[in-house]
């Protein structure tokens, strides 16, 4: 512990106990630490099944995303199955991102899905109004989506995605940490966002079927 001398009434130099100032970086250093934990990590997972094809052989990709789940409270095997790097961009997949936002107790229900149209709704935890949200063709058509492989395969899909994307922005951006869009948005690919053939879902339906497929 340091000690400066400060004179007394008499004029007499006392020792004067001064706390040690915080150490610097510490969190820098932490992550950095975290950092080289992640790579290595990820070249031992780099070439296993265990990785989705978008990241598999990548594993500075890998590294990227594992960060960026810690970010979002993620272990790293569940981020591997929910975050794509797109471009050097980590995003999260669209049922990854309604479960981040149901986790922290924020409320989603698909209200519509059909190949031609998809409405959600999503609340803040506490609140009471609802917040709808509706994707359908003609709205994917002016953005020049519905070109896209992916949007001719599976429309329902992708409908759920930007429907996603959008809900989870306008309920709950404060969760997302630097991570607002869904992997489909961002890649135009889809994620087997399996629908039964019926009205209304719930996304406890969804999530539990996601994870069958993945």
């Amino acid at each position: 512990m340091n000690e400066i001398a400060i004179p007394d009434q008499t004029g007499q130099l006392e020792p004067s106990h001064q706390q040690p100032e915080p150490q610097m970086g510490s969190e820098l250093m932490q992550w950095v630490n975290d950092a080289r934990q992640a790579a290595l990590v990820a070249q031992s997972l780099a070439k296993t099944s265990f990785v989705p094809a978008s990241l598999r052989g990548k594993p500075e990709d890998i590294t990227a995303a594992i960060l960026a789940g810690q970010e979002l409270g993620m272990k790293p095997m569940a981020t591997l199955k929910s975050i794509d790097v797109i471009q050097g961009t980590p995003a999260l997949r669209a049922h990854a991102m309604r479960a981040l936002v149901q986790s922290h107790g924020h409320e989603i229900e698909l209200v519509e899905s059909t190949p031609e149209k998809c409405t959600m709704r999503g609340r803040r935890k506490g609140a009471e109004a609802w917040q709808p949200v509706t994707w359908d063709l003609a709205r994917a058509e002016q953005m020049q989506l519905t070109g896209k492989p992916e949007w001719k395969k599976q429309p329902q899909t992708m409908l759920i995605a930007r429907a996603t994307g959008e809900l989870c922005r306008l309920i709950a951006a404060d969760v997302l940490h630097g991570m607002p869009y869904a992997a489909e948005e961002l890649a135009g690919i889809a994620h087997a966002e399996i629908v039964p053939d019926r009205p209304a879902l719930s996304v406890a339906d969804l999530t539990a079927d996601e994870d069958d497929a993945a």
